[in-house]
């Protein structure tokens, strides 16, 4: 190999390497960058974790009034909540101004047989 080929051999040899550590450094950076968002992700889910525990116990302690109330009675409570009657004494009609009434009341959240 004469010393012309040599030399443009190391040359090109050179570039090539530069191109290769360029590309890794770019994926140096993409990785620390994936890395630092993974860290973050990390963190907010345990936050909100911890906070969908804390919900969880606090639902435990307090049990919702409307959890207990059949499917029936929920349909009449969302009845009543859009305004209407649902006592046998006005059912149907418009309560006026949101009024509440206590027959309807009763309806809804009285003895649970």
């Amino acid at each position: 190999m004469d010393k012309k080929t040599l030399y443009d051999e190391f040359g090109h040899l050179e570039f090539e390497i530069k191109g290769i550590l360029s590309r890794l450094s770019d994926m140096k950076v993409a990785v620390d960058s994936l890395t630092e968002q993974n860290v973050n992700l990390e963190i907010e889910n345990k936050h909100l974790r911890a906070r969908l525990m804390e919900l969880e116990s606090l639902s435990m302690e307090e049990p919702d009034e409307k959890q207990e109330l059949s499917k029936s009675r929920l349909n009449l409570e969302k009845i009543y909540e859009e305004g209407f009657h649902v006592c046998n004494v006005c059912y149907g009609s418009r309560r006026e101004n949101d009024e509440e009434c206590a027959f309807c009341l009763d309806v809804i959240y009285g003895e649970r047989k």
